[in-house]
């Protein structure tokens, strides 16, 4: 079964993060979705910067975060951003 060290830019800090949130496996993080779990870790508490946003997104693609295309991450960012300020 993969766990979420299989899954690129997301260290020891960030998984035990997720798991503070209710997000221990892949599945769970991609059914959240990046901007949804970033807001599961802001309402705890945890600082999301657009670093740690992006690497969510590319956790879920499989892919490195600085290979999302500079437009992507900062959609991502004024998403998260409104999301967030609808609560």
């Amino acid at each position: 079964m993969p766990s979420l060290s299989d899954l690129p830019n997301l260290g020891k800090t960030v998984i035990a993060e997720l798991a503070r949130v209710g997000i221990t496996t892949p599945a769970q993080l991609k059914r959240a979705g990046s901007v949804g779990a970033a807001l599961k870790l802001d309402r705890a508490g945890i600082d999301v910067c657009t670093s740690k946003l992006s690497g969510l997104e590319g956790a879920i693609r499989g892919i490195r975060w600085h290979k999302i295309p500079a437009e992507e991450r900062a959609e991502l960012r004024k998403r998260f951003e409104e999301r967030r300020s609808q609560r």
